[in-house]
């Protein structure tokens, strides 16, 4: 079973933070700078974080995993926005 999780992260390097951006693309949709929704099998989710924690400080920076529950019957998409309203990005993110 799939389960719906926000991956957001704060990474202190330049570096770093360009590689978990790069790796993360392979896991789930970019949602907003340091953002990402993801759609986890137990062995996806394990996956992910093992690659993360090869590419982190652990000291320096942090990679929260927020989970939103059951990926399939749960209805509606549960990301809701205050301000400008949430779409879903299809466009290419660059980081310099």
């Amino acid at each position: 079973m799939r389960l719906s999780y926000l991956v957001c992260y704060d990474i202190c390097d330049e570096k770093r933070l360009r590689r978990v951006f790069k790796t993360m693309r392979n896991f789930g949709d970019h949602l907003q700078y340091s953002v990402f929704e993801c759609q986890f099998t137990p062995s996806d989710l394990a996956r992910c974080r093992s690659e993360l924690a090869q590419i982190i400080h652990h000291s320096e920076d942090q990679v929260l995993f927020v989970n939103l529950g059951p990926a399939e019957g749960r209805g509606e998409r549960v990301i809701t926005a205050l301000g400008r309203p949430y779409t879903n990005l299809d466009a290419p993110c660059l980081i310099i």
